[in-house]
C-alpha cells in the first residue's frame, strides 16, 4: 500500500510539471519550453555522455566542500552552543557569513585563490557552513537543562553528556541544519561554475543558454534539482538509521 506521504509526494510532482507542460505550450515565453522537450533534451544529455562528464566536475567542489563544512560545521557549532565565550566570539563571523552577498565575495576569492577548485570549494563552504554552524549552536544550546542535569547526577562524564545526552538530542535540528547546509551548497557550487568558470553543470547552462538551447538548460537546472533532492532523501534515511526512536517527524510524513 502507498504511504500518505509518497501519494502526497506523486501528487506534488503532477501539478508542478502539469503547470511547467501547459506554461510551456501557452507559451509564456519563448524561453521557456515544455516538461517534454527538456525531459527529450535531459535523456539525450544522459545518454551522450554530457551529463556525466559535466557531473564528473560540478561534484569535484560540490563533495569537498560539503564534507568540509559538515565536518568543521558541527564540530563548531557545537563548540559554540556548549561554550557562551565561544558563542560570542565566533557566532558574529557565521551570521556575517549567510548575511553576506555571495556573488560580491566571488571575484574575491579569485583574486586570492585563482579559478580553480580551491576557489569553488571555498563558494560552496561560505553557503553551507553558516548555515549548519547556527543550526548545530542552537540545538545543543537548547538542550533541556533538565537533563543535561540528570546526567550529572548520575556521574557521567561531560565527554558522556555530550555524546550521549546533547547530541542525540540536538540530532534532529543538527540533521536539518545539514539538509540546509547541502542545498545551500547545491546552489554555491553552481554560482560558482557559472560566476567563476564555466565548467561541469554551468557550463550546460551557460552554453545552452547562448545558443538558445533552452531544452537543454532547463534540463541541466533539472536535473541538479534532482540530485539535491536525492542528497537531502539520503540525508533523511541516514538520519532516521542513526537516531531511530528520537526522530520528531518531517513536514512530508
Amino acid at each position: 500500500m502507498v504511504s500518505r506521504s509518497l501519494q502526497l509526494k506523486i501528487l506534488s510532482a503532477i501539478i508542478v510539471f502539469g503547470a511547467w507542460e501547459i506554461a510551456g505550450r501557452i507559451p509564456v515565453s519563448y524561453a521557456f519550453p515544455t516538461f517534454i522537450d527538456s525531459m527529450v533534451a535531459l535523456v539525450r544529455m544522459a545518454f551522450d555522455g554530457t551529463l556525466l562528464v559535466a557531473y564528473g566536475e560540478t561534484l569535484k567542489p560540490l563533495v569537498v566542500g560539503i564534507l568540509i563544512s559538515s565536518i568543521f560545521g558541527i564540530g563548531i557549532g557545537l563548540w559554540i552552543g556548549l561554550s557562551e565565550k565561544f558563542d560570542w566570539l565566533f557566532s558574529p563571523i557565521f551570521i556575517v557569513m549567510q548575511a553576506a552577498p555571495l556573488a560580491a565575495l566571488i571575484p574575491i576569492l579569485v583574486m586570492a585563490y585563482g579559478i580553480g577548485l580551491t576557489s569553488k570549494v571555498f563558494v560552496v563552504c561560505i553557503m553551507a557552513m553558516p548555515v549548519i554552524v547556527l543550526n548545530t549552536a542552537g540545538a545543543v544550546r537548547n538542550t533541556p537543562a533538565s537533563i543535561k542535569e540528570m546526567g550529572k547526577s548520575y556521574l557521567g562524564s561531560d565527554m558522556d553528556i555530550i555524546t550521549k545526552i546533547i547530541l542525540p538530542s540536538a540530532s534532529p535540528v543538527i540533521f536539518s541544519g545539514l539538509r540546509l547546509g547541502v542545498s545551500a551548497g547545491f546552489i554555491g557550487a553552481i554560482l560558482a561554475e557559472l560566476k567563476i568558470t564555466p565548467t561541469g553543470v554551468g557550463d550546460i547552462i551557460t552554453y545552452s543558454r547562448s545558443i538558445a538551447d533552452y531544452p537543454a538548460m532547463y534540463a541541466a537546472i533539472f536535473s541538479i534539482i534532482m540530485l539535491a533532492v536525492l542528497f537531502l532523501n539520503l540525508l533523511e534515511r541516514i538520519e532516521v538509521y542513526l537516531f531511530e526512536g528520537n526522530v520528531r517527524g518531517y513536514a512530508s510524513d
